[in-house]
């Protein structure tokens, strides 16, 4: 168990991480469907793909219709790959292009992050 004040210092040392960009693969582990969609923050969206699948409202017809299907547990998130890049305009052709190896390699269609 961590003593509350380790706790509050990892917990500082978490918030001030910068946002980490990168790919992502969204998996249906039922069917072999694989979704490959880019993030500014990988740590985080998992928690809003979820939320958005939940409540049904997700932009991604196909994933959506899928998640309803055969259900959150169904579905795996794994970060692909991550970017060590900082600057913005590096990140954002790396992010295109990128997505467009990974589609390729999995042989996967695209699911809208953030």
């Amino acid at each position: 168990m961590v003593d509350k004040s380790r706790r509050q210092e990892l917990l500082q040392q978490f918030s001030e991480r910068p946002p980490q960009n990168g790919i992502f693969a969204l998996k249906n582990s039922v069917t072999g469907e694989v979704w490959i969609g880019v993030s500014r923050n990988l740590d985080t969206q998992v928690n809003g793909l979820r939320v958005r699948l939940k409540s049904n409202q997700h932009a991604s017809k196909d994933v959506q219709a899928s998640w309803n299907a055969h259900g959150e547990d169904a579905f795996i998130y794994e970060i692909v790959e991550r970017f060590a890049e900082t600057d913005p305009h590096v990140i954002e052709l790396k992010r295109t292009e990128r997505a467009r190896h990974w589609r390729a390699q999995l042989n996967a269609g695209t699911v809208k992050g953030m």
